[in-house]
């Protein structure tokens, strides 16, 4: 039998749904995971038919991040730059709908996303730091969108928040409430349009790309590599407090 789909896929009037579909590991950023997104999102983007992608997913969690428990999560940087970097570069915009948790590196997805809407199950942490971690590569796109006095708040201090400080910041783009409307606008645009406003409204993320990708990929994999990181991480797999909490 072979494998299910990590990600699934259908059209609905000019619209791509992308459906994160992993509910065993909270959707997180697996290499296969982040395949299946790359190629469904290049498929998407070659559909003369599809105007615009909307991402969204099953389950209680939109996205946990990295794969803590995949052979090989040093790798998870460069792959979910790859992929930052492919959203950006798309042709068609493309929308995040979370009803969920949104953790760590999911953020770092979630604000790649063009416009993002979120209801009032959606939950946000920069978890990364209380790993021995950082949000390295996450922080590429999340600065490029939210507020830099608020997002440092969050990045250090790894507090959960949700929905309303959300929009409040930056970070989601409106309540879920709008994803009708927001569509709507999408299936009025012409495809010409779309892509050249979507040029113009990345200018910054893809800047920040280009200056910073390569250093915080770096910093990402040599933190993963610390005996310190090494700790937090298994301490948050046993469920228990690390070392340093106080």
């Amino acid at each position: 039998m072979p494998d299910e789909p990590l990600v699934r896929r259908h059209t609905e009037r000019a619209i791509a749904v992308l459906t994160l579909d992993s509910p065993h590991n909270r959707n997180a950023l697996s290499a296969a995971l982040i395949a299946e997104l790359t190629e469904a999102l290049d498929s998407a983007d070659a559909d003369p038919e599809v105007r615009a992608v909307l991402l969204t997913h099953t389950g209680t969690t939109f996205c946990a991040g990295a794969d803590l428990k995949a052979d090989g999560v040093r790798g998870g940087p460069k792959l979910l730059v790859a992929l930052i970097e492919r959203i950006a570069a798309l042709a068609k915009p493309v929308v995040a709908r979370a009803d969920g948790h949104v953790r760590a590196g999911g953020l770092g997805l979630l604000a790649a996303c063009d416009i993002a809407v979120a209801g009032e199950a959606a939950t946000f942490a920069f978890t990364e730091v209380r790993l021995g971690l950082a949000a390295s590569v996450a922080s590429i796109p999340v600065l490029a969108r939210a507020d830099p006095r608020a997002a440092a708040r969050y990045l250090l201090t790894g507090e959960t928040f949700g929905t309303a400080e959300a929009v409040r910041i930056g970070l989601v783009t409106a309540w879920d409430e709008a994803l009708d409307g927001i569509l709507a606008g999408l299936r009025a645009a012409s495809p010409q349009g779309l892509a050249a406003s979507k040029e113009i409204s990345t200018a910054l993320l893809r800047q920040r790309i280009a200056g910073t990708a390569a250093g915080l990929q770096e910093q990402s994999a040599r933190l993963f590599a610390s005996a310190e990181a090494a700790e937090g991480i298994r301490a948050a797999l046993e469920r228990r407090d690390p070392p340093w909490a106080c």
